[in-house]
C-alpha cells in the first residue's frame, strides 16, 4: 500500500525479540501481490510452488530459474512496499558456486527480489554463507523440503522422533551460523519446531508447523481455496472460498450469453444518428434482424 514502510531483515529479527508475530503469504503475479500489499501482509515469497498452483506440475522440481525471475518481476511490480523473497528453484544452488551466485543475481537484478530461500540444511550451509558474504540476504527452510520429496519419501512430516528434531536442530542452527536471516519449517512437529524457535537469535516462519513459530507462511491459493479441485489440508485455514465464487461467476455467464440476456441495453453503445441496423445475424441457422438505433 502507499506510504508503507518497508521491512528489512533487521526488522524482522526485531520483531522475533519484541514477541510481534510474522505474516508471510505466498504470490506469484502482479494482482495477487497487489492484493496481499493492500491487506498490509509484512513479507510476500515468490514460491516455486507455482509449479503446482499456477504452472499445473506435480512438483516442484519443473520450475525453472526463468520460471522464478518472470514470476518475482511481476510481483515485484504488484507489491513495491513489500519485502520479497524469491524461491532459488531446484538443483540451482548445490553445484558450482559461481552458478548459484549468477542464478541470485538474475533474482535480484532481474527479478527485483529483496531476499533468496534456500530448502536444506547443513548440507548447503557453505553455500548460504558464500550468498550472504555476497550481500545478499538468505531465507533458510528446512523440514519438509519440496524438492527433495522424492528423496525424503513424500510429503512427510519431519520431527516426529527425538533423533529426528534433533536433525533439524543441528540444521537450523547451521543456518543460523551461516547468516540465514531467518528459517521456514515447513511440516514440522509443534515440539521440534517450539525448541527451534526458542533456541535460535533469527525468526521461524511455520508450516504446518504450529503455533509456537515467530512467523506464518501460507501458500495464496490454499489460504483463498483458489484451485480445482481443491485438496484440503489439516495445516491450512481457508479465509474465503474464491474459487467458487469464480467458477460460479463464470457459469453465470455463459448461462446470459447463451440465453442472449448478455450484453443488455446497458453494455451497448449506440450510434449519434437514427437508423434501422441493416446487420443480420445467424440464430439457429436462420438470419434475424438485430434492432435500430436512436
Amino acid at each position: 500500500m502507499a506510504g508503507k514502510q518497508t521491512l528489512n531483515i533487521v526488522k524482522l529479527k526485531n520483531m522475533k525479540k519484541k514477541g510481534v508475530p510474522i505474516t508471510m503469504l505466498t504470490a506469484y503475479d502482479y494482482p495477487s501481490a497487489k492484493l496481499a500489499e493492500e491487506a498490509d501482509i509484512d513479507m510476500i515469497l515468490v514460491g516455486d510452488s507455482l509449479g503446482n498452483v499456477v504452472l499445473g506440475y506435480d512438483s516442484t522440481i519443473p520450475v525453472t530459474l526463468d520460471d522464478m525471475v518472470y514470476h518475482t518481476r511481476a510481483v515485484a511490480r504488484g507489491a513495491e512496499d513489500t519485502f520479497i523473497v524469491a524461491d532459488m528453484p531446484f538443483m540451482t544452488y548445490h553445484g558450482n558456486i559461481d552458478e548459484s551466485l549468477r542464478g541470485v543475481r538474475r533474482l535480484m537484478q532481474e527479478g527485483h527480489a529483496h531476499a533468496v530461500k534456500m530448502e536444506g540444511g547443513a548440507e548447503i550451509a557453505d553455500t548460504v554463507k558464500r550468498i550472504v558474504q555476497s550481500g545478499v540476504p538468505v531465507l533458510g527452510h528446512i523440514g519438509l523440503t519440496p524438492q527433495s520429496v522424492n528423496q525424503i519419501g513424500g510429503y512427510r512430516i519431519q520431527g516426529k522422533d527425538a533423533q529426528d528434531a534433533q536433525r533439524l536442530m543441528n540444521d537450523a542452527k547451521a543456518l543460523e551460523a551461516a547468516g540465514a536471516f531467518a528459517i521456514v519449517l515447513e511440516l514440522v512437529t509443534e515440539e521440534a519446531a517450539a525448541d527451534i524457535s526458542k533456541e535460535l537469535s533469527i525468526p521461524t516462519i511455520g508450516i504446518g508447523a504450529g503455533r509456537y513459530c515467530d512467523g506464518q507462511v501460507l501458500v495464496y491459493h490454499d489460504l483463498l481455496k483458489y484451485a480445482s479441485p481443491y485438496r484440503d489440508k489439516r495445516f491450512v485455514k481457508t479465509y474465503a472460498d474464491v474459487g467458487s465464487i469464480i467458477r460460479d461467476g463464470i457459469a453465470q455467464y455463459v448461462k446470459e450469453v447463451k440465453e442472449r440476456s448478455f450484453p443488455a441495453e446497458e453494455h451497448v453503445f449506440k450510434a449519434e444518428y437514427k437508423a434501422e441496423i441493416s446487420e443480420t445475424t445467424l440464430y439457429g441457422g436462420k438470419k434475424e434482424k438485430v434492432g435500430t438505433t436512436s
